[in-house]
């Protein structure tokens, strides 16, 4: 603070205010106005502030919320060194109104996550105690990173006919995908979970391997039923008549998707002829469904389209006037499977 004998003003905001031998009127306007005023550079000469009068938090309340931070780690899949952010670090000190409080540590954060899945665990298997019939399915996929991982899945029917079904692991494989090793990767989830002798069907994709190691085991196989929808349609569309307008509706996605200027004309031509600005979708080869949505909103956006390519260079072929016509009947006969 700076001033005369009778009058003193805040260094951060310049306020007035009347000096009579004490400070507890800017002491209290510095804290309920600049608690978290940023580090000044050595120009303006402000100085920051901390909350040095507030009271620190409790063991209990401290734990909650070092448990509380865990569970939310876990359950969005949030970094682990997140706990070290110095914002996180600001909120956490804001929320908590204690500014000497410090989060976890990423050991303790993993500690707890660990704690949290076992009595999680625990809980599941006296639940799974109790049912008499149980139904697992699993499927192998490949993480972004190229590592292999089985995930499996239990169901089972409650007291009250009701479907119940929560996961029991992500499994990371390093073996190849053979049967046997399937296999034995089934039979090592249920005798973890002790539901073995409970276990009645196991339901996977229609892959040989998958086919192969059920059979190997005591348990009966069931093929999934999204997965047969799934080769059913590509299989046809493979050996139908809508092949070379796919191959052509695909290069005229794939121009807008991959240039964010040719992407930004196209919103323009959106906005000018009333329709909504929505990007083109890209079709993926497992599944059917993008295939059918990549068309609908080519065929929605067809005029923009045409529009924004009259005002590019460009070497596509576009769809002539009855394969956009064969695109139109190819949602027809898409959309009741999805």
């Amino acid at each position: 603070m700076y001033g005369s004998y009778n009058k003193v003003f805040c260094k951060i905001c310049n306020k007035e205010f009347q000096f009579h031998r004490s400070c507890s009127s800017l002491r209290y306007h510095v804290n309920a106005k600049h608690a978290f005023a940023g580090p000044s550079s050595s120009a303006s000469g402000l100085r920051q502030t901390t909350l040095d009068f507030r009271r620190p938090l409790t063991k209990s309340t401290s734990d909650n919320l070092t448990n509380t931070i865990a569970k939310w780690i876990a359950k969005d899949c949030r970094p682990i060194s997140i706990v070290e952010d110095s914002g996180f670090i600001d909120v956490l000190q804001v929320a908590s109104q204690d500014s000497s409080y410090k989060p976890p540590s990423r050991a303790t954060v993993m500690t707890k996550i660990h704690e949290l899945y076992e009595n999680e665990k625990e809980k599941r298997k006296d639940v799974l105690a109790q049912v008499n019939y149980i139904a697992l399915t699993g499927d192998h996929w490949t993480s972004v990173s190229n590592n292999n991982y089985l995930g499996v899945t239990a169901h089972y029917i409650s007291d009250t006919w009701e479907l119940k079904s929560f996961a029991l692991t992500i499994l990371k494989t390093e073996e190849r995908h053979f049967a046997e090793a399937c296999k034995e990767q089934f039979l090592s989830v249920a005798r973890k979970w002790d539901i073995e002798g409970k276990t009645t069907t196991i339901g996977t994709d229609s892959a040989r391997n998958m086919v192969a190691a059920i059979r190997l085991t005591r348990y009966e196989h069931m093929n999934s039923v999204a997965h047969m929808l799934q080769r059913s349609v590509t299989v046809s569309l493979a050996d139908s008549g809508f092949v070379n307008v796919l191959v052509k509706a695909r290069k005229v996605v794939g121009h807008f998707k991959h240039s964010p200027a040719n992407a930004a004309e196209l919103q323009a031509q959106q906005v000018s002829l009333g329709k909504k600005q929505e990007p083109l979708i890209q079709d993926v080869p497992t599944r059917w469904n993008s295939t059918l949505e990549m068309v609908k909103r080519l065929s929605s956006n067809k005029e923009a389209v045409i529009a924004a390519l009259d005002n590019q260079e460009h070497k596509l072929v576009l769809p002539t006037t009855a394969e956009w016509d064969k695109l139109q009947r190819l949602e027809t006969l898409l959309e009741p499977c999805r």
